[in-house]
């Protein structure tokens, strides 16, 4: 299990520029089932992604393909965690 932070690196009016092109690429991963949940930071400074995938390299490669990473409109950072407790109507998620 993964939480990816975005950090907006470029003014608001770039990130508008592509939320389009960046949803698109949110739904593609969440129909892979790589992507569980998502949303912006408040205040409106990036976002976070909880996701899952087989590896790490894995979740790189999956986060190249956004058009925020492409156009350098945000940094990433990549948090691998082992969830060992849950809430009951997650409990698929822990290890």
């Amino acid at each position: 299990m993964f939480i990816i932070q975005l950090r907006y690196l470029k003014p608001l009016s770039e990130v508008d520029r592509l939320v389009g092109e960046h949803r698109v690429f949110l739904e593609r991963h969440y129909a892979s089932g790589h992507f569980l949940m998502s949303g912006r930071k408040e205040p409106r400074t990036g976002g976070v992604i909880l996701a899952q995938a087989g590896s790490l390299a894995e979740l790189e490669a999956i986060v190249q393909q956004d058009p925020f990473y492409r156009e350098q409109i945000a940094e990433y950072e990549l948090i691998e965690f082992l969830p060992s407790m849950t809430a009951a109507s997650l409990a698929q998620f822990k290890v």
